[in-house]
């Protein structure tokens, strides 16, 4: 029986590329089967077919039957995934535990010690890159944010305040306890995250919304490039520069102007 691709692109979405998605298929149409013959089946090169058969293995979804020649068992679908969601939950726990070793380890300063080496070597203008995704930019505002010592300036659209607030209040209301000064302009409304910033920032009412625009001591700029009201979560873009310059020489003056008027 020949899967359909609809049931091909579910496989690739948890994870299987091309050759692992024919492999498994052909091996749940056997149920034992050599790497030689699955390699036929399902037309992938035999040289491939082992290191794609013992990935498969290691992800949960085949069983190695040592024999001669090597056979390979097809486990029943469910119990696949639930032994690959198993595996993948150990392997991040796994993880997540050498990673939280690593941050309090010497290995940490001396990787800082080669990063802040190699800042040196960096021209300004050259640390800039787009953020693709609501995702990849929260996760790098936040990084943003705990680096504060000065002054935050936000420019927001009355969603992106919800969306700072769902996922950066309680970091903001720390750094503004430690004395960093917190400026928003935002489209306000009788809402929630309006009433919880007022007791942590300055904020001043925009008629509508203008852009999203972040910045940070004026070290750090950040700002949209697409309409967080037109396209979906996963297309939001967002640029971002570490530029005095661009700072100082437009968005400082158009943010006072704005606040001003």
């Amino acid at each position: 029986m020949v899967a359909t691709t609809k049931t091909l692109d579910a496989l690739r979405s948890i994870g299987l590329n091309l050759y692992e998605r024919k492999i498994f298929v052909a091996l749940l149409a056997r149920g034992v089967a050599t790497a030689g013959e699955l390699s036929q089946i399902a037309n992938v090169p035999r040289s491939r077919s082992y290191d794609i058969l013992e990935s498969l293995a290691e992800k949960g979804f085949v069983i190695v039957q040592p024999s001669k020649p090597i056979r390979y068992v097809a486990l029943a679908p469910k119990d696949a995934l639930e032994r690959t969601m198993d595996n993948m939950q150990k392997r991040h726990e796994e993880m997540v535990e050498r990673m939280e070793t690593m941050k309090t380890s010497p290995v940490i300063n001396e990787l800082e010690a080669i990063y802040k080496n190699g800042l040196n070597l960096v021209q300004p203008f050259e640390m800039t890159g787009t953020l693709k995704g609501r995702h990849s930019i929260n996760q790098h505002l936040g990084s943003l944010f705990k680096k504060a010592t000065k002054e935050i300036r936000i420019i927001t659209t009355e969603s992106g305040l919800n969306e700072l607030y769902s996922h950066h209040y309680n970091s903001l209301k720390r750094i503004s306890k430690k004395g960093v000064k917190l400026r928003i302009l935002a489209p306000m409304g009788e809402t929630a995250p309006v009433k919880a910033f007022a007791e942590i920032a300055e904020m001043k009412n925009i008629n509508k919304p203008l852009n999203r625009i972040y910045t940070i001591d004026d070290k750090h700029v950040l700002f949209a490039l697409t309409d967080d009201k037109k396209v979906h979560q996963t297309q939001d873009v967002a640029f971002w520069a570490q530029s005095q310059h661009a700072i100082k020489s437009f968005v400082e003056p158009f943010f006072n102007t704005t606040w001003a008027e």
